[in-house]
């Protein structure tokens, strides 16, 4: 879930920077129980990945190895700078590459072959590489509109449900989002007015939201955290914004973070603005601990991490068997028929569409 996903709302509780999220186990230069000289492995990943000590904990107690976290900002930021240092990377596992960004990671070669254990569980639509197994489906979420319901309620005003009303008079000024160019939520948000006008008319669309005061930020977290009056953050900055690119699932994290917890959220999701996001996690060429690399990415795709995510990253399970936590589903909004454009389409057209995209709406 570009992220994405996420999800990058978890930023309100996760630390960002170089974090060591277990450390069960002895010292980095001893044999681990899997052959490798290193106990740590190092997960290269987005801003907004989080999961539970406890759980983390049980890695480390099922493998021998303890995981250190590197974070290196939005989704594409990370996958920039993967790109870069390819051949010698920075870790030994890189999640977050989403369905936007993933033709990218893959055309520079990244990624070392490995055929998760526990795949035959994951959905085989999500499972973008095919038999090439080179990334490993591990959450998916959908990209759409939040927005403030208090605002809308104190205007007299239906706040938006699709992406045409955006563009009304009546939504003018209110709107903000992610630069598409290094934000996977701001990506897959373009890619979402793609699938619904077309290659003929989503640049007529965006001129529309041009002249409409749509505002564009660097990231998620400033979109949502700096600039959206609904969100916690955004309240203690005095932001006024009332509609923001985000999440279907960040309605659940203005619940749980807030205290009191109200009864109901106080965002809302426009349910006709979006795009539906899978999150992958791969292998990078050159890593230093292979073997604990597989053994994460095992993990990740296992029973006790796809339980986790969903109130730490605020996404969904790619596994058939994982229980949803009622909170999330409670104040979570289930998206029947999201936008998608094909992976084949999004390699061969995703340049151009940004290049384009930054032409019309940054200058």
């Amino acid at each position: 879930m570009s992220t994405t996903k996420k999800f990058a709302v978890t930023t309100l509780a996760a630390a960002l920077g170089v974090s060591t999220l277990a450390a069960c186990g002895g010292s980095g230069d001893e044999e681990s129980s899997t052959g490798s000289k290193s106990k740590t492995v190092t997960l290269v990943s987005h801003d907004s990945f989080a999961a539970s000590d406890a759980v983390l904990k049980a890695f480390t107690k099922e493998t021998g190895y303890t995981v250190k976290v590197l974070k290196s900002g939005d989704a594409g930021a990370a996958l920039n700078q993967e790109i870069l240092t390819k051949g010698s990377p920075r870790g030994d596992v890189f999640f977050g590459v989403d369905n936007t960004l993933l033709s990218r990671a893959l055309d520079n070669d990244l990624f070392t072959r490995y055929e998760a254990k526990g795949l035959d569980n994951v959905p085989a639509a999500l499972q973008l590489d095919g038999d090439k197994h080179r990334v490993t489906p591990i959450d998916t979420g959908d990209i759409c509109v939040n927005y403030d319901k208090k605002y809308f309620a104190d205007k007299k005003l239906a706040p938006p449900k699709s992406f045409d009303d955006l563009a009304e008079p009546a939504y003018k000024n209110l709107l903000v989002t992610e630069n598409a160019g290094n934000s996977s939520p701001g990506l897959g948000f373009l890619l979402g007015t793609v699938a619904q006008y077309g290659d003929d008319g989503w640049q007529g669309y965006w001129k529309k939201l041009k002249n409409n005061g749509v505002k564009v930020v660097d990231s998620w977290e400033q979109a949502y955290n700096e600039e959206f009056s609904g969100s916690a953050g955004g309240k203690k900055a005095k932001a006024d914004r009332p509609l923001v690119v985000s999440y279907a699932s960040s309605p659940p994290v203005e619940v749980l973070y807030a205290e009191p917890q109200p009864k109901e959220a106080p965002t809302g999701v426009a349910t006709g603005t979006c795009f539906r996001q899978t999150e992958f996690a791969g292998l990078l060429k050159g890593a230093e601990n292979e073997a604990g690399g597989k053994a994460l990415i095992d993990f990740l795709i296992g029973k006790k991490f796809q339980e986790d995510m969903p109130l730490n990253m605020f996404v969904n399970p790619v596994i058939k068997d994982a229980k949803l936590p009622e909170l999330f589903t409670e104040h979570g909004v289930v998206i029947d028929k999201p936008h998608t454009v094909a992976p084949d389409k999004i390699a061969d057209n995703r340049e151009q569409w940004v290049k384009s995209w930054s032409s019309l709406v940054l200058k």
